[in-house]
């Protein structure tokens, strides 16, 4: 095909799939050409790519056609026809083929994207999360009282919590119902403007239906696609944003309907309201309630104090009838040129009210309001904040729907009791606050600590006299255990004296028989002597005595009595016991010494087991110098140890106790006796310590051993 008419023909397959990835990367479809003077050919054929379109197609669909004479043009001189993959041995690609190879491209650079942005993710998360964020605050109103400054301390809170990301938040506050006009309001645009030329603002929040619409009015030119966060936004306000990008917020459910509600609540035979406040169009936060009046009001007599002088409505709220409450919105100046904060205009106006006043705002409830459905500033800024902090985190505005809140019914405890108001009259969820606490609320924990210790100090106390019960019991049960075997033992002790107790009632009974057979004799003789015969009975009489005492004596000791204390005189048992122990000590050679302390020693005891203890001890000593041929002497004193107790010993010249046996001598069952039972020491210990006193024993230097025991005075 020679001249301009020579044509490059291609099929209709590697034509179309040719033309189709040139148009993805026109670097790639020349590896169809093989030999090196393709190469131009293919530089010629980009170029005609680019400028025109080189191939023509038949009407029919046929295959497609490159003017030769359009390549000479592009500069391709040496060849007047071409033909696809001229001298190379690989046939050309198919369509498929090329389809694969490209996806397997798009695969790996795909790979590469997604591995890409798997790195850099973390980096521009960081960056972002360390960009410093900004807050603009607009508010309407004032911000000095305590409820902005409560909307604030909420806002504050939210976004200082907010870990690692740092927060500035602007505060503008317009102030617009004391001021307002078209000139105010452009002087205000061109402020913020100026102010905040060089200051990116991510999230504006606006507070108030009057600042946002300013907001919204003035976004385009001085903050251009910056969300909008409104507060306090009634929900009937919420329909005119239609059409609003970027623009999301909180909603509050404040309408006069749910205040007539509260104010039924307080007066329940209410047929009057007053509604006081600044006038409407001044109103920051209630200004919707004037297009309720007629249907919330229905069937109640309403009194207007809207809008006036302070004087007048001092006065006419003191004059308000009985049935009736006080519906407050917000006074701030006294229509006469003078503003005031909230607090203290209300307090002038509570000062005169003869009603209860349901307010609007939580703080109120502090300076005299009664409750009602109020704003709760803390939780509306709380959640303005929650709403820009997910816009920060990077949500759209429009995507986030308005939420409701910061609206609750509370009621003061103190006016509840002024005008006797009962709570159970009250909405199911109302709060009451500052009531006043019982002793047991106000200190709780105290309270309960201190009866927590009267409980376990009753326990305790309780568990001390059981045990004491239990203790005395034992004791009762011990001591009459001791008696029982100190009368045995005392028993075997006068067993043991037997022979003396005989030989000292012979004794008179002897010389009681030799005085009546004298008496016989001179009364039988013709001139008796009376005044001998006097004297003969007086003989009898004395050794009749005698031998009764001595009877008595056994008795006593022999008698089994209780345990008992009485006030007794401890020289007086001493005397006592060594007497009725002469005639013993007579018959066993040893001689007794009793040296006692001047006066009497009173003690409290028992008489009986202490005579007991004397007599063991005595007897005790009397058996350790069986052994000796003479020199046994038993020496028995008494004396003051002090002012408190008195010491009583009993010495004997024996030969004393071994030093390894002196620990062991009050021991039961222990003796060094052939028929000795080992109970008398050890009944003698358990006496004295029945009677609050000590007893121990100890050699003596120059031989012997000496028992020692000591019992208190009595007081």
């Amino acid at each position: 095909m020679p001249g301009n008419s020579a044509k490059l023909v291609l099929t209709r397959a590697s034509m179309d799939h040719l033309l189709d990835r040139t148009s993805r990367s026109r670097k790639w479809w020349p590896r169809f050409f093989s030999n090196c003077r393709m190469r131009r050919c293919c530089h010629i054929l980009r170029k005609l790519f680019h400028n025109g379109r080189p191939f023509s197609r038949s009407a029919a669909g046929g295959p497609l056609s490159l003017r030769t004479g359009r390549m000479r043009q592009y500069g391709c001189h040496g060849c007047d026809t071409l033909r696809l993959h001229t001298g190379c041995s690989r046939p050309p690609p198919d369509a498929s083929f090329a389809r694969a190879r490209f996806r397997g491209a798009m695969v790996w650079i795909i790979g590469w994207i997604v591995g890409l942005i798997a790195l850099l993710a973390p980096i521009c998360v960081s960056a972002q999360q360390a960009r410093p964020h900004s807050v603009l605050v607009l508010d309407q109103s004032d911000l000095r009282g305590p409820f902005h400054y409560q909307l604030w301390s909420g806002m504050r809170g939210v976004l200082d919590a907010r870990a690692g990301v740092r927060v500035t938040i602007y505060g503008e506050n317009l102030d617009l119902p004391r001021f307002g006009g078209a000139a105010y309001t452009e002087s205000l645009k061109r402020h913020l403007k100026e102010k905040y030329r060089d200051r990116p603002i991510d999230v504006i929040v606006a507070m108030g239906r009057g600042m946002l619409e300013h907001t919204l009015r003035w976004r385009a030119e001085l903050w251009p696609d910056t969300p909008v966060v409104f507060a306090m936004l009634d929900e009937s306000d919420l329909a005119k944003l239609e059409g609003q990008a970027g623009v999301t917020g909180v909603i509050l459910k404040n309408s006069l309907a749910g205040t007539i509600k509260a104010a039924r609540a307080v007066v329940p035979d209410l047929d009057t309201v007053a509604l006081v406040g600044d006038a409407w169009e001044r109103q920051a936060l209630f200004s919707h309630w004037s297009e309720e009046i007629p249907a919330a009001t229905s069937g109640l007599n309403v009194i207007d104090i809207v809008g006036q002088k302070m004087s007048d409505i001092r006065k006419r709220v003191s004059e308000l009838p009985e049935r009736s409450a006080i519906i407050y919105t917000g006074v701030f100046s006294d229509g006469e040129g003078t503003f005031y904060p909230a607090a203290t205009a209300f307090g002038m106006i509570a000062e005169k009210a003869n009603r209860p006043i349901i307010v609007g705002a939580e703080p109120l409830l502090a300076v005299g309001g009664i409750g009602g459905y109020v704003l709760i500033a803390t939780e509306i800024g709380a959640e303005a904040a929650k709403i820009a902090l997910r816009i920060l985190n990077g949500e759209r505005a429009g995507e986030i729907s308005p939420v409701s809140g910061g609206v609750k019914p509370l009621f003061n405890w103190q006016q509840m009791q002024r005008w006797n108001v009962s709570e159970s009259s009250l909405p199911e969820s109302g709060e009451i606050r500052f009531r006043e606490q019982t002793f047991l609320e106000r200190y709780r924990w105290q309270s309960l600590a201190v009866v927590a210790a009267l409980l376990l100090q009753a326990g305790l106390i309780t568990f001390l006299l059981h045990e004491r019960h239990l203790r005395r019991d034992a004791e009762v049960e011990s001591r009459n255990r001791m008696s029982e075997l100190a009368h045995v033992n005392r028993n075997a002790t006068a067993g043991e004296l037997s022979s003396s107790i005989a030989h000292e009632l012979n004794q008179p009974l002897g010389s009681i028989l030799t005085n009546a057979e004298t008496a016989e004799l001179i009364l039988k003789s013709d001139n008796p002597d009376l005044g001998e015969v006097r004297e003969i009975l007086a003989d009898i009489k004395r050794d009749d005595q005698r031998a009764g005492e001595v009877i008595r004596r056994l008795r006593a000791f022999l008698k089994r009595t209780p345990f008992e204390t009485r006030e007794i005189d401890l020289n007086e048992i001493m005397s006592e016991t060594f007497k009725f122990l002469s005639v013993q000590a007579s018959v066993r050679n040893v001689a007794l010494y009793l040296q006692t302390a001047p006066g009497a020693l009173r003690i409290k005891g028992d008489p009986v087991q202490l005579q007991q203890v004397v007599l063991n001890l005595v007897v005790n000593s009397m058996d350790a110098m069986s052994a000796m041929p003479y020199g046994r002497t038993v020496i028995g004193r008494t004396e003051l140890n002090g002012g408190s107790t008195i010491e009583i010993s009993i010495s004997d010249s024996g030969p004393g106790i071994p030093s390894d046996k002196i620990g062991q001598v009050f021991d039961p069952f222990f003796t060094t006796k052939d028929q000795g039972m080992g109970i008398g020491l050890s009944i003698a210990r358990s006496i004295i310590l029945a009677h609050k006193g000590n007893i121990w024993a100890e050699n003596q230097s120059g031989g012997g051993a000496t028992f020692h025991f000591t019992l208190p005075l009595a007081a």
